[in-house]
């Protein structure tokens, strides 16, 4: 690599006419300002020195050509290596330039194919959403829709058993499964449902369980009440309608009795009990009453029955108007044909009386505001 093209070196013999010019520009300043003709050759001492001088000269420029030419073959030396240097470093910088682009490619296929993932994974995500977003709404659409229906039945169920306590139930539980819910749509139902839960609240109705319990009471009551024209008097009736004899009588011990003598009184006594129910004086209000034949009072038994009854029906249908007349009836039938003195009388009579005093018209409250709420979340608004 450091040899030198033969075009590049000066031929040999042209030194010295080179180094002539040379020498005469080396020793210009000893020369006058004009070149004086050469001597005659015949003067031979001047010749030599001229000789000398020449020789001296040529041996100067061959120096300085030599050391030219070492000066110039060390540059092209240097040439050459920044030349091979350089093409070598081409070469390399080639070859890194084909990595490059290969990797460029490769990563421009890279970021492609992350590009092709990058968009299938957002519509991945978008379709999630959606799919998320349809699930959630079809979720709150199902729980409203099971809400209504729920509370529809409570509606029904209140209206045939008289009760708030379906209604109120059915409301806590909307409650609770719209706060596990979460849903921020939902809380104006939410708010619907905890002002209707406050009007129940407040809201009184008729005791129908407690009402019927007592018709059915009254009921199994009828056949153990005594009629008015009853001739067999318990004693304990008698008792209590009997005037208490005088206090100032002093009871008489049977212990300072002979027993013969007490037999005699207790047979007395007996005595006088059935003289005292052979005849009765007593004043008569209803004559239709005490007319009324053994045959008749079944039949009076079982009218009685049938009015308790039909008050019965007509609790459970939520006609009261028809069942305050049937408790009327009744009642005008045990006051007219029944005795007032016997204990179970008095008892039937208060509780008929109870039961007319609990029976109340008063509606149900409605729950127009949760429905409406309920109405407004189906429709997604």
């Amino acid at each position: 690599m450091s040899s030198v093209p033969p075009n590049d070196l000066p031929p040999a013999p042209t030194a010295a006419p080179m180094a002539a010019p040379a020498a005469a520009s080396v020793g210009a300043p000893a020369v006058g300002p004009a070149a004086a003709p050469a001597p005659p050759a015949s003067a031979p001492g001047r010749g030599g020195a001229v000789t000398l001088l020449l020789g001296a000269v040529a041996a100067a420029a061959l120096v300085s050509s030599g050391m030219l030419w070492q000066k110039l073959s060390a540059i092209q030396e240097q040439l050459a290596r920044q030349s091979a240097d350089s093409g070598a470093q081409a070469i390399e910088a080639r070859t890194m330039a084909r990595q490059a682009e290969e990797l460029v490619r490769e990563t421009a296929a890279r970021l492609s194919v992350a590009e092709a993932r990058v968009s299938e994974v957002a519509l991945q995500r978008s379709q999630l959403e959606e799919l998320m977003q349809s699930l959630s709404r079809s979720r709150d659409e199902n729980l409203v829709v099971d809400i209504e229906s729920a509370i529809r039945l409570a509606q029904q169920q209140a209206q045939l058993t008289g009760s708030l306590e379906p209604l109120v139930a059915a409301l806590k539980s909307a409650n609770q499964r719209i706060e596990r819910a979460a849903q921020p749509r939902l809380a104006p139902v939410q708010r619907a449902i905890g002002r209707d839960l406050d009007r129940l609240t407040r809201a009184t109705v008729t005791d129908t369980a407690g009402l019927l319990a007592r018709l059915d009471d009254l009921v199994r009551q009828v056949d153990e009440l005594p009629v008015l024209n009853a001739v067999a008097q318990a004693a304990a009736t008698r008792r209590l309608a009997a005037t208490p004899a005088p206090t100032n009588t002093p009871p008489l011990n049977q212990g300072d009795l002979a027993w013969w003598q007490a037999a005699l009184q207790r047979s007395w006594e007996v005595v006088r009990d059935e003289a005292r129910g052979l005849v009765r004086v007593s004043r008569i209000d209803q004559p239709e009453a005490i007319l009324l034949a053994p045959e008749q009072t079944f039949f009076l038994r079982e009218n009685l029955k049938l009015k308790l009854l039909n008050a019965r029906l007509g609790v459970l249908a939520r006609q009261f108007e028809s069942a305050r007349a049937d408790l009327a009836a009744a009642n005008a039938a045990l006051n007219k044909y029944f005795d007032p003195a016997s204990r179970r009388t008095q008892n039937a009579a208060s509780t008929l009386q109870t039961a007319q005093a609990s029976m109340k018209a008063a509606e149900q409250p409605r729950l127009d505001e949760t429905l409406s709420a309920l109405a407004t979340a189906a429709a997604g608004r």
